[in-house]
């Protein structure tokens, strides 16, 4: 006979059957971004039986107020900016997202964030009790190098300013089979 949670001599003992849920992944995505970065964490939550977190950061708005409870308060840096615009760019990402996640039935979610990414990202993740951030590599080309240059890495700053694992994933150039370097 098995007593749940308490050890009699002589007798077996097992512990309850209290599961907690696993922990989700935030993943950092982009419109038009390469496919490996998403392909890699739906694979590595698929694994972990873990849901997927997917993260939007609009740079051109910025953090008014955050609260876990609701969505961010933010004002945008284009006011000029047609809200139908950002809406249909975020219901192509939802659907891009959608592609390579349900296939394999891994759990997702889509949240627009704003401000410096790698902060709201970061955010995100001890906000969600995240057990890893998955990002991609530097877009190549200068603008992007420059940019980089003035506001840093993604990637970098996450590596150096997270209590939790920073999974990095390298995409291809244009070139079949070449790997570009990252920062």
């Amino acid at each position: 006979m098995a007593l749940a949670g308490r050890a009699v001599p002589g007798q077996e003992w097992t512990m309850p059957a209290e599961r907690t849920p696993p922990a989700p992944l935030v993943v950092g995505v982009l419109p038009g971004q390469p496919p490996e970065v998403l392909e890699t964490a739906v694979a590595l939550a698929g694994t972990l039986a873990a849901p997927l977190v997917c993260a939007f950061v609009d740079e051109a708005s910025y953090l008014v107020e955050w609260d876990p409870a609701r969505s961010a308060h933010r004002l945008s840096l284009h006011p000029e900016a047609d809200n139908a615009e950002i809406l249909a760019q975020t219901e192509r990402l939802r659907s891009e997202i959608a592609a390579v996640c349900d296939g394999p039935g891994v759990p997702w979610s889509l949240r627009t964030l704003a401000g410096d990414p790698a902060r709201a990202l970061g955010r995100l993740a001890a906000d969600t009790g995240a057990a890893m951030i998955v990002v991609g590599t530097p877009e190549p080309g200068l603008g992007h190098r420059i940019t980089a240059a003035l506001n840093g890495s993604v990637a970098a700053w996450l590596s150096h300013h997270q209590d939790r694992p920073i999974l990095i994933v390298p995409t291809r150039t244009p070139g079949p089979g070449k790997f570009r370097h990252g920062s």
